[in-house]
């Protein structure tokens, strides 16, 4: 395990991410995106595995930094709906389900089970 990796292990938060790679962030923008953030970044990091392999520690840093920031500009520029970095949301294109149809639903799975 790298000096890089071991720093890295030790992050949870986006804030902690964007902070650690010195990128300026809008904190409503984190607060609403956090974990589409970290995901995005995760999708990104995967996809250029196997381009980082043979760089030096610093080169490494900067092209997660660049990775993070981009993962964080998608969400900036866009919104999780759109992007679609969850199952959930891939899956379910688009498609709103009203309030009512989900009480008619637990209403019916209630009455199943008496």
């Amino acid at each position: 395990m790298t000096d890089l990796t071991q720093r890295l292990s030790k992050l949870s938060a986006a804030e902690e991410f964007l902070d650690f790679f010195g990128i300026a962030y809008d904190q409503s923008v984190v607060d609403v995106n956090r974990l589409h953030i970290l995901k995005r970044f995760q999708q990104y990091l995967r996809n250029a595995a196997g381009g980082l392999a043979d760089l030096g520690e610093v080169e490494v840093f900067r092209r997660y930094r660049d990775l993070l920031a981009r993962a964080y500009q998608d969400f900036v520029d866009s919104t999780p709906a759109r992007e679609k970095v969850f199952k959930v949301l891939r899956e379910a294109d688009g498609a709103r389900v009203p309030l009512q149809s989900l009480r008619a639903q637990l209403a019916e799975r209630a009455a199943a089970r008496i």
